[in-house]
């Protein structure tokens, strides 16, 4: 299972265990920025990776950081959960780490607002770094919080839309839809009826459907979740009600919520060879660029393709948008190394063959617009559209938040309720979801 799926799998729960326990989290130890960088020192760093491929990969990067820079010795620790980095930084003390990544952008707006992980803006101001023109903008929105950038992208998840090319040609479709209209009528098309289920389905646009979440798709809509006074604004935005009627309509378009669910069942395993997509269950998935990869280990004749997911008609000059997340790192509030921590992270995070490298060998999107560039990074057809993606200026995010991803859940539940019929007015739904959502960020503060 790769980094990414790790990741999926585990980020609702985490978004919502982290709020509790990070809230008062400080360090019991003070650290500070006040280390002789260039003094022979060993510096901790936890990470998520734990797959043997995934392991040496960041070992090869460590290794390249560890040759430019001798006296810095990186001990790295890796399969680590963002509720053991959390426990470790409430500890403090010398098992704690000084460089700490994170598979969770959820959990950014804690590790700022906590003071778990240090403000790096002094840092890349001493380093000449300027963030705007280093990272694009989806990735530096998930990696600070209100104007704390406790934590910098290190490689990056791009959404796109994955076609049966076989599926498409039966069917007489000459090219991937660019627009929700084009899709959905697309959708329709492609799926065939078995009885009172299907022997092929169009696209599954349920929420329990794998990677068709509100903020994936709301994400063709460039919606914002919060105002500029930090109030939540989903009942305001037309984005977010936009993405949600949508998705109702093509549910309906398909034969309606029960009938989609049941077929829902007889789905094989998101990460595994019996994934719907990859066995023709479904003609067109949204997915990331891991998909890719999996396509080609487990279902190697399988014709597929890969373009921008659909926008909305009225936006269809912004076509080549999507959904961006990623890896954070960050430096603990707790270290006693902060400058030497910093030479490692600044190493990851913006050296361009370092990024490249790393990226390539994970096959993961990476997270500088010098590297996203670079004529070195993969040149797999799939990979180059999702990279093209992470360099759309108007891709997007689910903006940080002080108590993790509790908003999205909120939003998540208004989006279960509308789809299935149990919530018939979508704005009362809307407004109920802004509210909970503003009185749960102001009860976790």
């Amino acid at each position: 299972m790769t980094r990414t799926t790790r990741r999926r799998v585990a980020a609702a729960a985490v978004a919502l265990a982290l709020p509790l326990a990070v809230s008062a989290c400080t360090g019991s130890s003070e650290g500070g920025k006040n280390d002789d960088p260039d003094a022979d020192v060993t510096i901790t760093f936890w990470h998520g990776w734990s797959a043997d491929s995934e392991v040496a990969a960041i070992q090869q990067t460590i290794d390249a950081f560890e040759k430019e820079n001798p006296n810095v010795h990186v001990k790295a620790v890796g399969n680590i959960t963002d509720d053991k980095i959390n426990q470790a930084l409430r500890a403090g003390g010398s098992s704690a780490p000084d460089v700490v990544s994170s598979f969770t952008t959820d959990n950014v707006g804690q590790f700022c607002t906590s003071g778990a992980f240090v403000d790096l803006a002094p840092f890349m101001a001493d380093s000449d770094i300027d963030p705007q023109a280093t990272f694009p903008s989806a990735q530096l929105q998930y990696t600070q919080y209100e104007g704390n950038q406790c934590a910098l992208p290190l490689l990056s998840d791009a959404y796109g839309l994955y076609y049966n090319k076989d599926a498409f040609a039966a069917a007489g479709i000459t090219e991937p839809p660019k627009t929700m209209s084009e899709f959905d009528a697309d959708a329709v098309k492609l799926t065939k009826a078995s009885g009172d289920s299907y022997s092929q389905l169009g696209f599954m646009p349920n929420y329990h459907g794998y990677e068709s979440s509100i903020s994936h798709f709301a994400a063709q809509w460039s919606p914002t979740y919060f105002g500029e006074d930090g109030t939540s604004d989903v009942a305001t935005d037309p984005g977010i009600k936009g993405s949600m009627e949508w998705q109702k309509a093509l549910v309906d378009k398909l034969g309606g919520y029960e009938k989609l669910e049941k077929y829902r069942t007889t789905f094989g395993d998101e990460f595994g060879a019996k994934n719907p997509f990859m066995t023709g269950q479904v003609a067109m998935a949204i997915d990331g660029e891991w998909r890719a990869g999996m396509i080609q280990a487990d279902a190697p004749d399988l014709n597929f393709g890969v373009a921008p997911f659909p926008v909305p008609d009225d936006q269809a000059d912004t076509y080549g948008k999507g959904y961006i997340t990623g890896t954070i790192v960050g430096i603990a509030s707790t270290s006693q190394k902060q400058n030497a921590a910093w030479r490692f992270v600044e190493y990851l995070t913006t050296n361009t063959d370092a990024v490249v490298n790393f990226a390539n060998a994970i096959h993961n999107v990476p997270s500088t617009l010098d590297a996203l560039a670079s004529p070195d990074v993969s040149q797999d057809e799939a990979m180059q559209t999702f990279i093209s993606i992470a360099s759309n200026p108007d891709s997007n995010t689910t903006p940080a938040s002080p108590n993790g991803g509790a908003y999205q859940l909120t939003l998540q539940d208004t989006g279960y309720d509308y789809e299935s019929g149990k919530l018939s007015d979508l704005q009362t739904g809307l407004d109920d979801a802004a509210t909970q959502i503003d009185t749960d960020i102001e009860q976790s503060q």
